[in-house]
């Protein structure tokens, strides 16, 4: 059973890297942008920094949340404590 999961886990990513290609495109454009804000002054580009960081953070906060979820209901079961 686990080497099912792995084996869908490890195809899942090689999609998730094969299809993520075309996403690189904007990349050069923000950063032009935010680096000639910043040389006159602005602080746009700090804004998109924090932006970006918290893009980052949300789906890892996301899932460990799941996780823990999952986690704590899967000890609860194992140990044999009533829910609630």
């Amino acid at each position: 059973m686990r080497v099912n999961h792995l084996i869908t886990g490890l195809i899942l990513a090689l999609l998730l890297v094969g299809l993520s290609s075309g996403l690189e495109a904007q990349c050069p454009m923000c950063r032009m942008a935010a680096e000639s804000n910043l040389e006159n002054g602005g602080t746009q580009g700090k804004g998109l920094n924090a932006g970006i960081l918290y893009m980052l953070a949300t789906p890892y906060l996301l899932v460990g949340t799941i996780g823990f979820l999952w986690w704590r209901n899967r000890r609860k079961e194992e140990s044999g404590e009533p829910e609630g």
